[in-house]
């Protein structure tokens, strides 16, 4: 799936190239940039650390700090908010962050001292041009250390409050996902939101089998399972940083959620086929794909952002595909002079490419994101209703302009990372008016015997309200009349 396409982040002052920050410094600054600029948590965290010294203790500290404060945003400001004599939301950003950053370590990481967190804290902020917040900042960590924790909001009372607060999740989305759910699947979601990511796996089943790449990261030292339903499926932990994995580096596997892996699965391509993949970067489910088609046939795989792109084609070549052939071109995109004011106009012309029709595609379409609310936590603070009506128009933009270049006969397999109805079973419902030459076909068969709790009655595939440790995920098979 294309991500969604953010500011670029803040970098540090020229000044600070080749120094080195405290794990907090780099932390705040990090999240200052995720506010100021809406930037991804991971690309305003390597943007930050790019040009200085970092220790690895100090980057895991950093990183779980950023990461930390993100997931429990919304608490920290309540409990901090108990305790202050001014509201979090009327404070500077540079105070706001600093006493986040100081209150997740008070309040969640029993193996910082309080005195540190808090001389910290004081430390960073007195360094600061501008008014002394030093005192007060002293003063609200002090309080928040000697003064009893007050009793969550009461669920009877007020159901979205005592959500929000206890889970980090801003009002509006709780208010949807109770509307839409109900209390107890809401929860859920809420519940979920807050959950650390497992570091999960593909095998390349053109270099090796499952049993091959896990007897050779057990020989490394590097503990690892089979996972729950995907059959090409590995969970990792304690293994360091993914990036330094040889099998990695070898082509072996390749780093993907299980809820992730399923996708591909659903589309069934065979050795052979001709396969659109509409919105392909980085290259996921891309090279999955080409793996089940066992390297024979063609992919042409469509994105509209050159950088995420050129990842894909790092991806293949690492993994030794050569099938896939990319396409740099956006479905969504306009010509003419109406383009600027909205007005109605033509789509740019399809590439030569896209001529002869395919035998299936697959739409893993721009989305909220918020099944992957755990993995990119900053989209608590930064998502917003218009983010879902937004993704809808996209959404429905690109499967209209693609259903024609789909062969009598084939299959099309719809995809996001969410849950919500305007993105899932609304989409689906109204593209299937709009086109009755497609039909839905259950996903059964194609999901393996141990996931299929996860397809619900009218035979989607939905991962988000289970138990298993997935992101959440919603996926569905329709079938071009022959």
């Amino acid at each position: 799936m294309a991500k969604p396409q953010s500011a670029s982040p803040a970098k540090p002052p020229a000044s600070s190239t080749g120094r080195s920050w405290s794990a907090r410094k780099i932390a705040a600054a990090t999240l200052q940039t995720i506010e100021r600029t809406r930037a991804f948590s991971d690309d305003a965290f390597d943007d930050i650390t790019k040009d200085l010294v970092v220790s690895e203790r100090d980057r895991h500290l950093a990183f779980e700090l950023v990461y930390g404060v993100l997931r429990h945003y919304l608490t920290l400001d309540w409990r901090l908010d108990q305790v202050s004599r001014k509201p979090m939301v009327r404070l500077p950003l540079t105070v706001a962050t600093t006493l986040r950053v100081a209150a997740y370590q008070l309040l969640y990481l029993d193996r910082i001292p309080a005195s540190a967190a808090v001389n910290e804290a004081v430390q960073l902020i007195r360094k600061q041009p501008g008014h002394n917040w030093s005192g007060f900042v002293n003063a609200v960590l002090r309080n928040l250390l000697r003064q009893p924790v007050p009793p969550m909001p009461d669920p009877a009372v007020d159901a979205t409050k005592a959500l929000s607060i206890r889970y980090a999740c801003p009002p509006w989305l709780v208010d949807r996902w109770l509307q839409f759910f109900g209390f107890t699947q809401a929860e859920h979601l809420c519940q979920k939101s807050m959950d650390i990511p497992p570091l999960t796996i593909r095998t390349n089943s053109l270099r090796c089998s499952r049993s091959d790449l896990l007897a050779r990261l057990q020989s490394e030292g590097i503990l690892a399972q089979e996972t729950t339903v995907s059959p090409v499926g590995l969970t990792l932990d304690k293994c360091g940083n993914p990036g330094e994995l040889s099998a990695l580096k070898d082509g072996w596997c390749y780093v993907e959620d299980e809820a992730a892996q399923l996708i591909p699965f659903l589309l069934d391509p065979q050795p052979g086929d001709r396969v659109l993949d509409a919105c392909a970067a980085p290259g996921g489910k891309t090279t999955h794909l080409a793996q089940l088609m066992k390297n024979q046939g063609t992919i042409v795989a469509l994105d509209r952002h050159q950088g995420r792109l050129d990842r894909l084609v790092s991806n293949s070549a690492r993994l030794g595909i050569s099938i896939v052939q990319p396409v740099h071109y956006d479905l969504t995109e306009r010509s003419g002079a109406g383009q600027a004011t909205g007005s109605s106009t033509t789509h740019r012309p399809l590439p030569a490419m896209l001529a002869q029709p395919f035998d299936r595609i697959l739409v893993d379409a721009p989305c909220s994101a918020l099944g992957i609310l755990r993995r990119h936590p900053e989209g608590k603070l930064l998502k917003a209703p218009s983010t879902i009506q937004h993704a809808q128009a996209l959404q429905r933009e690109i499967l209209n302009r693609i259903c024609d270049l789909l062969r009598p006969g084939g299959i099309l397999v719809y995809s996001a990372c969410s849950v919500e109805p305007e993105e899932t079973t609304e989409i689906l419902s109204g593209f299937c008016q709009q086109h009755p030459e497609f039909y839905q076909e259950p996903v059964t068969p194609w999901v393996p015997a141990a996931g299929q709790s996860l397809i619900t009655d009218p035979g989607h595939l939905c991962t988000a309200f289970q138990t298993l440790n997935m992101d959440g995920f919603f996926a569905c098979r329709l079938k071009k009349s022959e």
